[in-house]
């Protein structure tokens, strides 16, 4: 074995590669629930070391797409049962042909959750975190204007995540993740547009200026309009039967 298998052999992206290729064949249904793998064909398949598989499915079974059943396999289980908030799972529906129930839901979820978290900042949120948001916001607005789309996805993970920490809610804290695994995804999808809409990025600055100055209902509005804009924005890759949110188009 030369230098260089060795490494490849060792190399601890293979259980990342093989958890990438079996989660998404489950996510996408390619693999439907109730399926059983066999770990000797995946490691066949794959052209890996059994312990490489079994570190995959223990990262696949912490997502709860998969659980070990002795001297059966391992079985696929129903969307029901998996962690709808792992990022991974969110990224891989947004890959598939799941995008668009991916969307809604999380886009219904932040339309919830949101405008709440900012009026709670506004309550709570101190010093240091209300200086950063009107900084993010003014780079924000640079970066749109700019067109500079991966600085500008960049910015608003952080100034959304910086909203959610600082509404002093534990919980509304835990979904940092998942609103930067759907902002991530809509930007590769191409649903951004190359120049944010200039109401939007004054929004932005309307939500830090209105939690700084601790104006709760200011803010909670604010941020309403910001997702209300989003939903209009996104709700195209779903079908219109949802379709009970009012477009923003201003």
């Amino acid at each position: 074995m030369s230098l260089d298998d060795k490494v490849t052999t060792m190399s601890p992206s293979l259980h990342t590669r093989v958890t990438e290729d079996v989660g998404r064949s489950i996510v996408d249904g390619t693999v439907p629930a109730g399926s059983v793998l066999l770990a000797e064909e995946i490691e066949r398949r794959q052209g890996v070391s059994r312990s490489v598989i079994r570190e995959a499915v223990r990262v696949l079974g912490s997502m709860g797409l998969v659980e070990s059943v002795k001297r059966v396999g391992i079985r696929v289980l129903p969307a029901a049962r998996w962690n709808a908030y792992d990022p991974t799972i969110i990224r891989w529906r947004l890959l598939g042909p799941g995008k668009g129930e991916q969307l809604r839901s999380l886009t219904e979820l932040r339309s919830a959750v949101e405008p709440m978290a900012a009026e709670l900042a506004a309550r709570h949120a101190g010093a240091e975190v209300t200086a950063e948001l009107l900084h993010v916001a003014a780079l924000m607005r640079s970066a749109g204007q700019s067109g500079d789309l991966s600085q500008f996805l960049e910015l608003d993970i952080r100034f959304h995540q910086l909203v959610l920490h600082g509404s002093g809610n534990e919980m509304f804290a835990k979904l940092d993740e998942a609103v930067a695994a759907v902002l991530s995804g809509r930007t590769d999808l191409g649903l951004m547009p190359d120049h944010p809409h200039q109401n939007t990025l004054q929004l932005h600055a309307d939500v830090a200026e209105a939690i700084q100055a601790g104006r709760a209902g200011d803010a909670r509005a604010a941020m309403e309009l910001i997702m209300r804009r989003t939903y209009a924005e996104v709700k195209p890759t779903w079908t219109n039967k949802y379709d009970y949110i009012d477009e923003a188009s201003h």
